[in-house]
């Protein structure tokens, strides 16, 4: 058991706290200065009954692993390219929000507002959805930095599963708003999430 206070396990666990910490706060932070706090919900943490099941199965998985298997969590070249992943994935997405501005939000827009644009430059030049892109190479580095191998594959599967959903219904009402300047603009520039047109 006491490979729990160990210095890999403090560095590992510290730097997943951190970074989910990081993570939600900023989201939170970023919606509130670009939006208004008045227009901004706790929902803007980002905080799920399903992200946090995820987030509790990859401490049990760590937990259990680092007990039983502690040379598992000793590979420090595959924990810092977790690392590198996370901070990564946050620069993207993030790179996005500010970008897209008042275009940014947690919630698919259904109907066209006003100030809605289609953005097109900064990180959008080179990903049409760099906040999907971010948040899946942030969630999967917070696995790999853990060394944590079920939950490296789960999340890779269920965050690309999730997006591969939800872009092309978000695409079907951006091809509404914008019509063929999105449609173009999707011919000539990657989704950003592997596998999904």
């Amino acid at each position: 058991m006491t490979e729990i206070l160990s210095y890999t396990a403090c560095r590992q666990l510290s730097q997943m706290l951190l970074a989910i910490a990081f993570f939600h706060t900023s989201e939170y932070i970023l919606a509130v200065s670009i939006h208004g706090r008045s227009n901004v919900t706790l929902k803007s943490l980002l905080i799920s009954k399903n992200f946090l099941l995820a987030m509790i199965f990859s401490l049990l998985e760590y937990l259990l692993e680092i007990v039983l298997f502690p040379g598992l969590k000793e590979y420090w070249w595959i924990s810092d390219t977790g690392l590198a992943m996370v901070v990564i994935g946050e620069i993207i997405r993030k790179l996005a929000i500010i970008t897209a501005g008042q275009a940014f939000t947690h919630l698919i827009k259904v109907y066209h507002e006003e100030h809605h644009q289609l953005i097109t430059h900064g990180v959008y030049r080179f990903i049409r959805h760099p906040g999907y892109s971010g948040f899946l190479i942030w969630s999967v580095g917070t696995q790999i930095m853990l060394c944590n191998p079920i939950s490296t594959v789960a999340f890779a599967i269920v965050v690309w599963k999730f997006f591969a959903e939800r872009i092309p219904y978000e695409e079907y009402f951006l091809k509404q708003f914008f019509g063929s300047d999105y449609e173009e603009y999707a011919r000539r520039v990657p989704s950003g999430v592997p596998f999904v047109k």
